[in-house]
Parts: structure tokens; C-alpha cells; sequence
């Protein structure tokens, strides 16, 4: 029976297909299909927005329109149908939506041990939360608030042999590549984070190469596009790991 009601919205043009919304939604209403978000069907929707939150880009919204009536049986039904097709394997591939890489987790920092140099030893890890992928780091997650960020190319932490003690203590690291990743959802993500936060301050971390020099352009946009005053500086690593001059 179809009646007028709130109910989700996905917007095709603004999702990134992140799957954040995914886990969100407890009726299971909503799944990545084609690489965007869908809502299954009308029914599993109660409409009352518990996924708008976790979207990065403003794909979702709660709109009034007619719609099946929300259906609490139908629901419950189809979560145990679902948990039941999704029973893990160990050598099945991850479901698109459903990687643990998307599920936000803050832990304490390891203490950082120093080393006379030249000299191995073990050491802790500085990484006080996850994930760390630019894209999949929503904008409202709580390790952002009042931090200070480290955002480094993915080659960075290879090439440098101290990153953890040197470059990411106290920091909240956000990882990327810019050749290989979409500039223009940088550019938003970041805009989005500091809008959202009162980040503190920004230290670009990138290579050598060309393509990493886009990095602290992006960054420095958005911080102008937010409106903020956010302090921005960059550390450029040579190919051997060190700091360039």
C-alpha cells in the first residue's frame, strides 16, 4: 500500500559509491549497486535519516513522495535473507560496500622510541586511528576534530625509513595519490573536512616527482573554498627517503 511519506534520496550525481550509508542504515535498505548507493526497495526505508551523517559528498537526503509504507516484517526478513547469502568464506572477495576498510576506528598511538642513527631497532606504531585512504576518511569522522593533519602520497611512508616517529606523531594521517585518484574529489573532501573541523594545521607530505606536486595545490584550495584559516606547510622527500633541501 502506497502512501505519502519521508523516505531516502541518493542522489546518482553525488555519490562516490563510498558504501559509508551502507552499514548505517539498520533495516538494510540501502546497497552498492554499479558503484553507487541504491535503496532496495520503499519498504525497508523507515525514513528517518540515520544515513545521512555518514555521507561524505551530500548524496542522501530524506524527501516526501509516495511511497510503499514501511514494512517492520519485511525488514526483519530481509536482514536474515542477507546475513544468510553474506555468510563469510575465506575465499570469497569482499563485497563492494562491506570492506572493513570503510569502519572508522580511533586507538592510541604507540610511543616512539628513538634510535642512534644508523641503528635498527623495534618501534611503535604512531597511527591513532582508521581509515587512512583520502576517500574513505568521511568528512564527520570524530579523529578529525581539532587535529592536526599529515597528508602524505602513498609512497611516502616506503620511501621514509623514520615516517612514523619523524612525521605522523601527533598527526591524523590522511593517505592518497594524486596521479592515480580523482583531483577533483580531493579538492571536495578536503573542502568538506574543513568545513566540518577546526583543523589546526596541515603538513603536506609528498615526493619528489611531478605528480605529487599536486598535493599541496588541492589541499590549499580547499582551505580557501572552506573559508578557513588553516595553516599548510610541505615537506618534499627525495626517491632515498630523505628531506629535500
Amino acid at each position: 500500500m502506497k502512501t505519502m511519506r519521508k523516505i531516502i534520496a541518493i542522489d546518482d550525481e553525488l555519490c562516490n559509491g563510498c558504501g559509508q550509508c551502507v552499514p548505517a542504515c539498520a533495516e538494510g535498505a540501502i546497497e552498492i549497486v554499479g558503484g553507487k548507493a541504491k535503496l532496495v526497495k520503499d519498504m525497508f526505508c523507515d525514513g528517518l535519516g540515520a544515513c545521512l551523517g555518514e555521507c561524505p559528498t551530500g548524496a542522501l537526503k530524506i524527501v516526501e513522495r509516495e511511497a510503499d509504507a514501511f514494512d517492520e516484517k519485511a525488514v526483519h526478513e530481509h536482514l536474515e535473507k542477507t546475513k544468510k547469502a553474506k555468510a563469510p568464506s575465506p575465499f570469497a572477495p569482499l563485497q563492494e560496500g562491506g570492506c572493513p576498510s570503510a569502519t572508522l576506528h580511533t586507538f592510541a598511538p604507540g610511543p616512539q622510541k628513538a634510535q642512534p642513527k644508523g641503528v635498527a631497532g623495534p618501534s611503535e606504531s604512531a597511527l591513532s586511528h582508521w581509515p587512512v585512504q583520502i576517500r574513505l576518511v568521511p568528512p564527520t569522522a570524530p579523529f578529525l576534530k581539532d587535529g592536526d593533519l599529515l597528508v602524505a602520497a602513498d609512497c611516502a611512508p616506503a620511501a621514509c625509513a623514520d615516517f612514523h616517529r619523524d612525521f605522523l606523531e601527533g598527526r591524523v594521517l590522511l593517505l592518497g595519490c594524486p596521479k592515480f585518484d580523482d583531483k577533483e574529489l580531493y579538492l571536495q573532501r578536503f573542502t568538506d573536512i574543513f568545513r566540518a573541523n577546526d583543523i589546526r594545521s596541515v603538513k603536506v607530505l609528498r615526493m619528489e616527482v611531478p605528480c605529487c606536486s599536486f598535493l599541496l595545490p588541492i589541499v590549499t584550495e580547499a582551505a580557501r573554498r572552506s573559508g578557513k584559516d588553516v595553516p599548510v606547510e610541505e615537506v618534499v622527500i627525495t626517491r632515498r627517503g630523505t628531506v629535500a633541501p
